[in-house]
């Protein structure tokens, strides 16, 4: 009997604080897989040396091995540095894409075995990206944007709950003192955050070259351009706006089928919340300094009624502006939108005899 010829293996990773659920898959020439191998281990340095020889030992020598991890929180980071480092191609997919591939195989348990069997399996048949580690500065500088937004909601708790303390029929004064205190520390912490991204910024010349680019958009400022380009790892795997939009969550999904369904469109909300969320404010100072961002809020407006659709699509708008000025390092021409339309409505040149 001829020996099977593998032409592709994939070893699929379920990250957890602790462990690595580990599967083995191997691809024939007839394009059919297999599992061949499931194990685990820490989610240490000495976890990581056992994986390595353990694949070694299971895997086919003749075929490269790639990996697929799903994106857990922090704790898939290590382990795709590790084998980033190693040489190996390693594939990091977000958590909607791996269910909705695992919810087409016949297996329907879900466990941490059948995930890192689903992730090989996902590894055997889908065109993946390498993962990339992100450049040293924008892995700062999304550390520094990500506790600023979390700083800026404990803050409103803080100032929620002052003002209920304040309105009582019997406030506490030293309730109130505190909960001042802390907000006088928040707003300390905010400032020293927002100093640190500036000089982040302005000692990288680079990096201050491209934000001003950025910047130039109305309504964009330092930290919402810090917080997209910081958040894509300075659109490092993103080859389109298209692609930007989607990874942000901004790309709208539709419902209709024949005659009978016709559901309402909506933002997916499938993708980076911290951009969304970053794009919100300088989209409202967009309407209120642009003409065209507000002729665009107004077109929808007056065919929807919903003036949230309108601010959500001028924030997709800014984000595909920012995408091209970072890509095209130029400032943004005001006037261009003007020109645009002032070309299209010239008469048509004669002819020439």
């Amino acid at each position: 009997m001829e020996k099977r010829k593998n032409i592709k293996q994939c070893v699929g990773i379920d990250c957890g604080q602790l462990e690595l659920v580990c599967s083995i898959a191997v691809m024939a020439e007839d394009y059919s897989s297999v599992m061949v191998g499931g194990a685990s281990f820490k989610n240490t340095k000495e976890g990581f040396i056992k994986l390595e020889k353990w694949v070694k030992k299971h895997a086919d020598a003749e075929v490269p091995v790639s990996f697929v991890l799903e994106a857990t929180g922090v704790y898939h980071e290590k382990i795709a540095l590790h084998i980033h480092t190693s040489g190996a191609k390693v594939s990091v997919v977000l958590p909607n894409k791996a269910k909705a591939f695992s919810q087409t195989l016949s297996t329907k348990t879900v466990t941490d075995k059948t995930s890192s069997q689903a992730l090989a399996q996902m590894g055997l048949e889908k065109l993946l990206d390498a993962w990339q580690p992100p450049v040293p500065v924008y892995a700062e500088l999304k550390q520094l944007t990500r506790e600023r937004t979390q700083l800026i909601s404990e803050r409103t708790q803080c100032k929620n709950q002052l003002h209920a303390e304040e309105s009582g029929a019997w406030p506490n004064p030293s309730s109130i003192k505190r909960v001042k205190l802390r907000i006088k520390l928040l707003d300390k912490q905010l400032g020293e955050i927002e100093k640190e991204i500036q000089s982040r910024v302005e000692s990288n010349a680079f990096l201050k070259k491209k934000i001003e680019y950025v910047c130039s958009i109305k309504g964009i400022g330092l930290i919402s351009a810090i917080t997209v380009i910081a958040e894509t790892n300075g659109f490092n795997l993103i080859r389109n706006k298209k692609q930007l939009v989607s990874y942000a969550g901004l790309d709208i999904v539709e419902k209709q089928s024949g005659t009978s369904v016709h559901g309402k469109s909506r933002i997916s909300r499938k993708g980076n919340s911290y951009i969304r969320v970053a794009m919100y404010l300088p989209a409202i100072a967009a309407l209120r300094s642009s003409p065209e961002m507000m002729a665009l809020f107004k077109r929808l407006v007056s065919k929807h009624g919903i003036k949230k659709k309108g601010v959500i699509a001028v924030s997709r708008k800014l984000l595909e502006l920012i995408y091209v000025l970072w890509k095209n390092e130029t400032k943004y021409d005001i006037d261009y939108y003007k020109n645009k339309r002032q070309e299209t409505d010239a008469p048509a040149l004669p002819e020439l005899a």
